[in-house]
């Protein structure tokens, strides 16, 4: 990388480009000379890479302000193109709704704003554009208020520059930025406060908390008034163009184009609950809140930090996040050296957290965060490791307020976690849980998380790491391999030799055809279907068992076996009952073994689910994951299907008029040559050259014939997708049934008719937990002292924990797949969610979809 490249790049590090040493103003004269010596030879390339450097290193955006105010004393002509290029990226991102490119444009137009390179009073034609647009939106005659969510994102675009060039404005162009703020204050009037209902990491007890809780955009609006009654000052925000105020001032400031907002989406004719929480749901996902704080340590951890310094901080971390989020290494470093002058490890643990457990769902894969924590442990083996054990215990104790998809998360990340540091935990902190009721939910996360350490490891590995809590291997999985039924002749002789008959015909390589005749010929017409299931099933699980590649082997080879038996859900049930009995000892291999077998179309997503809400299998809804993986995996291969063929539509689609225009195009190239006059012999001839038209006349009927091959396929896709919805549709109503049919046997005897028995219900385990809480609240985030109480208890019944446990899946379910519900909500009300249907049912299915319902 060229000399100018490296310092652009590394400006405000401690860096070998800067002599390891960190002064913003060594880092800018050292900078800015490099670069007005290479910008005779390489200007469009200095403008590119320093606007790159802009947009994906966001927290250095005050150094390279501070560097293109230098450059316009020098090349007004650059520092035009730069402005011209951001604002053509400015409303292409507001024309895409690229919320984070959005977001950084701002800020930047801020910092130029403040090295003298952009005129204020543009930069308030923005912001007013940006406010004109959201207050119009929010008014019910004239807007659309479902798509309230894109209004709230301008108006916090407009708020989180303020840090960055508050004071600038306030002291240049007092009367314009306080018409702003007067504007948003409006607008906060007028708009709907936004509650969290159904994306709370944790459960609202309290429901009058509700009605008084700042929603976020009123909570950052409350960050920027303190910090307008603080004259602008704040620690987090370095202000490098100070340094050379005089220089700047005497630069030109530079006129910033103006800004369209798109146009907003119609209302819907037909202005329903329904159509409403659609629109608001599609709005949501468009413009989606970028975090909601967990603040799971106690205030003492963070209170020397002002709210506004909070805020600019966590725009920090997700700034890196969101950018580095393809080299982890880089990301964990500059996490580590923000420029801010205090100690922030506790905010960073709290915000990497909250992205982690963040509802609908994360902005990246929870495993990236994953690597992100262990690199911060390595980064900061001092101090990082420390805080992250605290917000573990503090997760812990709260385990029960805890949502079941953050339960979920939590237990596979801090599974891979300890994976990465030899399973070494202090688990004599949880020998309690032996002590709760199975249920429970801080016995069952203990559970849960030695059962996944074990799929990273091996069984005795992990045994050897509980081994300060010997008692807790009860919470082991079992250590056994497969249960074959047929390993002795104990078992029933003439299945045993029917096992023995299958295992020698798929030894001696005989074919799938002849191992169905075989069945259909000598074993059903005898023995029934059910035994001839059994068997064939349980013995090419058992040939199938040494490895994952054996099992794909075998149902590669003998699936159309299985097919044969297993043609309707009765029997695919009783299939699914095979494959959970013979790998009873390993969970997962069962939900590999079922995704498979889903995977070459030998079990219906259908029959998981009645399989998953057989009665033989409630009594484990509460007690461990087992079940809800399977189903997990059910509907995600469903959701995957669906957006496979959406994806592939799209592309057919712009193929088609690809092909159009191409058939177009030669269609007109041949007409345009047959009607060309030629002399042949001296007499005029209509048409080109022979050898030319025959040509033209190829590649007419070639594009021709692409275009109708295109447009076959893209029918073709399109028929499937269709019946992929009937089948999704079919899939969902299913899957709500069940739920609705298992949870009304049980909700009135666990908690009656009213739903307000399931505040009551978790108010009292809180509260005991909270009771313990507050004997140990001054050592409760520290690194050993944490959750070391022996005296928790959990009073919640087994029936209303089970009824939680259920509740909390139906709400997670409806969350992570709202998208593939609201095309079906009309019929799942007119069906499903009755009148006679329970109110908690009702409540759980709404609020995963993040519609209100009274009481």
């Amino acid at each position: 990388m060229s000399s100018w490249r490296s310092l652009i790049l590394r400006i405000g590090e401690k860096s070998p480009e800067y002599g390891g040493t960190i002064d913003h103003k060594d880092h800018i004269d050292a900078c800015f000379g490099a670069v007005r010596r290479e910008l005779e030879h390489s200007e469009d390339e200095i403008l590119t890479f320093l606007l790159q450097c802009s947009e994906q290193l966001p927290h250095k955006i005050p150094l390279y302000g501070t560097l293109i105010g230098l450059l316009n004393l020098e090349n007004e002509d650059l520092v035009k193109k730069i402005l011209e290029t951001t604002q053509k990226s400015l409303q292409d991102a507001l024309d895409s709704g690229d919320c984070n490119k959005i977001r950084i444009s701002m800020r930047f137009l801020t910092v130029l704003m403040c090295s003298k390179v952009v005129q204020p009073s543009s930069l308030v034609v923005v912001f007013e554009t940006l406010l004109s647009c959201a207050a119009t939106i929010v008014d019910d005659e004239k807007g659309n208020p479902s798509w309230q969510a894109r209004a709230d994102f301008y108006i916090t675009c407009i708020l989180s520059c303020l840090p960055w060039g508050g004071s600038d404005l306030v002291e240049q162009i007092p009367e314009e930025i306080e018409r702003v703020m007067v504007g948003i204050e409006a607008y906060l009037s007028i708009r709907r406060r936004v509650s969290d209902v159904g994306l709370s990491v944790f459960e609202n007890i309290n429901k009058d908390k509700l009605h008084v809780e700042q929603d976020f955009v009123e909570d950052l609006w409350g960050r920027i008034q303190d910090l307008s009654k603080n004259s602008w000052k704040l620690e987090s925000v370095p202000r490098p163009h100070l340094l050379y105020e005089a220089q700047l001032v005497a630069g030109k400031s530079h006129d910033f184009g103006g800004i369209s907002c798109p146009e907003q989406p119609d209302t819907p004719e037909a202005l329903t609950e329904v159509s409403f929480g659609r629109q608001k749901h599609e709005a949501e996902l468009k413009y989606p809140q970028r975090i909601r704080r967990l603040n799971i340590f106690s205030a003492s951890k963070t209170e020397d930090v002002q709210p506004i310094d909070r805020f600019v901080v966590e725009e920090y971390l997700l700034d890196v996040l969101f950018f580095l989020n393809g080299c982890r290494k880089e990301c964990a470093a500059c996490m580590v050296g923000l420029p801010v002058p205090f100690r922030y490890e506790y905010l960073m643990a709290e915000t990497i957290f909250s992205q982690l457990l963040l509802l609908p769902q994360p902005p990246f894969k929870p495993m990236y965060y994953t690597l992100v924590i262990i690199d911060l442990c390595k980064s900061l083996p001092g101090a990082f490791p420390a805080v992250v054990a605290g917000a573990v215990r503090a997760l812990f104790d709260r385990i029960s307020e805890l949502d079941m998809e953050c339960r979920t998360r939590l237990i596979l990340w801090f599974s891979h976690h300890l994976s990465n540091f030899q399973f070494i935990w202090p688990w004599e902190e949880w020998a309690y849980v032996l002590e709760l009721p199975k249920w429970a939910p801080q016995r069952v996360f203990v559970q849960e998380v030695l059962d996944r350490e074990v799929r990273l490891s091996y069984w005795d590995k992990v045994k050897q790491s509980i081994e300060s809590t010997p008692a807790l291997e009860e919470l082991l999985p079992p250590k056994g391999g497969p249960d074959f039924r047929y390993s002795s002749e104990d078992e029933d002789k003439t299945e045993y030799t029917l096992s023995t008959e299958v295992n020698g015909m798929v030894k001696g390589r005989k074919t799938a055809r002849d191992v169905i005749i075989w069945v259909e010929e000598s074993v059903i017409p005898v023995n029934g279907v059910e035994v001839a299931l059994r068997v064939v099933v349980q013995t090419l699980l058992d040939i199938g068992s040494k490895s994952f590649t054996h099992l794909i082997t075998v149902l590669e080879r003998y699936g159309q076996v299985i097919a044969k038996i297993c043609p309707n859900e009765e029997t695919q049930i009783m299939l699914i009952s095979e494959v959970a009995s013979f790998w009873k000892n390993s969970a997962q291999t069962t939900a590999i073994t079922i995704d498979r077998m889903m995977g070459y179309r030998l079990i219906s997503n259908l029959a998981i689910v009645k399989w998953v809400f057989s009665h033989s299998n409630l009594h484990l809804f509460h007690t461990s994951d087992r079940l809800w993986e399977i189903l997990r995996n059910a509907l995600n291969k469903t959701y995957n299907r669906i957006s496979d063929l959406r994806k592939e539509i799209i592309n057919l689609k712009k193929n088609v008029v690809k092909a159009e225009q191409s058939a177009a195009k030669a269609k007109a190239e041949l007409d345009a040559a047959e009607t060309k006059l030629m002399l042949v012999d001296g007499e005029p001839v209509v048409g080109d050259n022979p050898a030319r038209m025959k040509r033209l006349k190829s590649n007419a009927a070639t594009t021709k014939d692409d275009e109708l091959s295109i447009r076959e396929s893209l029918e073709s896709k399109q028929a499937l997708f269709a019946r992929a919805l009937e089948e999704n549709q079919a899939l969902f109503m299913s899957l709500y049934k069940n739920f609705r049919d298992v949870l009304m046997e049980r909700l009135d005897d666990a908690f009656g008719e009213n739903e307000n028995h399931e505040h009551e219900a978790m108010a009292v385990d809180v509260d005991v937990d909270e009771e313990d809480n507050e004997n140990q609240n001054p050592a409760m985030e520290m690194d050993k002292e944490n959750g070391t109480s022996n005296s928790k208890r959990y009073t919640t019944s087994e029936k209303q924990e089970w009824c939680l446990s259920t509740l909390g899946y139906v709400k997670a379910f409806s969350r992570q797949y709202a998208s593939e519900i609201w095309p079906h909500m009309d019929k799942l009300e007119e069906e499903i969610v009755t009148e006679t249907v329970h109110p908690l049912f009702k409540k759980a299915l709404y609020s995963g979809l993040r519609l209100h319902i009274d009481g």
